[in-house]
């Protein structure tokens, strides 16, 4: 069992009169590989930005471990970037607001990593969907987060692209020790690249436990008539 990276506490989040989330605490732990499952509505785009800071629970409390705080890759399902930059351009201008001592070093390192070579100087507004995902995860990662959260990263690709993109997330979890949080609507995704599945229907966690613990059959039966 790896050590504990953060520990929600009953966090929870309201739209108005709507429950998007009910009360749910859960433990992320380095290296871990967590998939959230469930139809659209199902409270995960809610989960992952609260996790993300990008908004704040309405009740509970998120505790990290030490030196951890902050340190989280967010990578939306409509890339963040700036369409009339360059790839070059956009991973240094975020790896300066990350606080990166050398920007223009970190985005090289970057284009590296996401085999971006070819396209550093192209405008991210002329790239192809899947050059693009791989830009907005570069992106994600200028401030080496220990937590990368993912909003159906595979939802727009090819199959050859989602097998790039699954090869890379996963050597990141194995070489880096970096935790993985991922939404996806595909069981079978969930059982390929993660360690542990969560299962979330209108808000409310209805499962939690081993990939290995969860099939479609499974599945169906959790979500009974929302399926």
């Amino acid at each position: 069992m790896n050590a504990p990276l953060l520990h929600a506490h009953g966090i929870a989040r309201r739209y108005g009169g709507v429950e998007a989330l009910a009360p749910l605490t859960m433990d992320i732990a380095f290296g871990e590989r967590i998939a959230l499952i469930g139809p659209n509505g199902a409270g995960k785009t809610t989960l992952l930005t609260m996790l993300a800071g990008v908004r704040p629970p309405d009740g509970g409390r998120i505790d990290w471990a030490d030196r951890t705080r902050g340190h989280v890759g967010w990578v939306p399902q409509r890339p963040a970037l700036y369409p009339r930059l360059t790839v070059r351009e956009n991973l240094r201008l975020f790896a300066g607001l990350e606080g990166a001592d050398d920007p223009s070093a970190t985005a090289d390192r970057l284009i590296g990593r996401a085999d971006l070579g070819n396209f550093a100087d192209r405008r991210a507004s002329a790239l192809s969907t899947g050059t693009m995902q791989r830009l907005n995860l570069a992106i994600a990662l200028a401030g080496l987060p220990c937590l990368l959260l993912l909003d159906e990263p595979g939802g727009t690709l090819s199959p050859d692209q989602r097998i790039r993109l699954w090869e890379w997330m996963n050597d990141l979890v194995r070489t880096d020790g970096v935790a993985l949080v991922f939404s996806t609507q595909s069981m079978g995704e969930a059982a390929r690249n993660a360690d542990r599945v969560l299962v979330l229907g209108h808000g409310r966690l209805l499962y939690d436990g081993p990939a290995s613990g969860m099939d479609e059959a499974a599945f169906m039966a959790l979500l009974g008539d929302d399926a």
